[in-house]
């Protein structure tokens, strides 16, 4: 039984370096990679919230940013304003609830800072 085993090692190692390789790069692309762009796109939604948009946080409360600051965000909800970090609120819960409304929110916002300005 143990002859098996040390001819199986011996005789195949440049092909099991190979099969190692492969695997690695295999899990790179699946796994590695994948990941990778996914925390970008978060830091990048994170990073890209302004004052007045719809969010839901990981812990699922519901509100709208009042004020963002360096080190995370004032949600306004219906009970008040609470604190939280920046990493809380998540991209995907909010993409599916809001979808587009949260990016219309911004437009619309947009469009009235900038009839308040002209009339300035």
């Amino acid at each position: 039984m143990l002859t098996l085993f040390l001819q199986a090692a011996g005789g195949s190692s440049p092909m099991m370096l190979i099969m190692m390789g492969v695997m690695f790069v295999g899990f790179y692309f699946l796994m590695i990679r994948p990941q990778m762009r996914k925390q970008k796109q978060e830091k990048n939604f994170q990073e890209n919230l302004k004052v007045g948009t719809r969010v839901v946080l990981t812990s699922g409360l519901h509100g709208r940013i009042a004020q963002v600051q360096d080190d995370g965000f004032v949600i306004e909800t219906l009970s008040g304003k609470l604190k939280f970090e920046k990493a809380a609120v998540s991209r995907e819960m909010t993409e599916s609830r809001f979808g587009d409304k949260a990016k219309s929110v911004d437009k619309a916002d947009d469009k009235k800072e900038t009839a308040t300005e002209e009339k300035k």
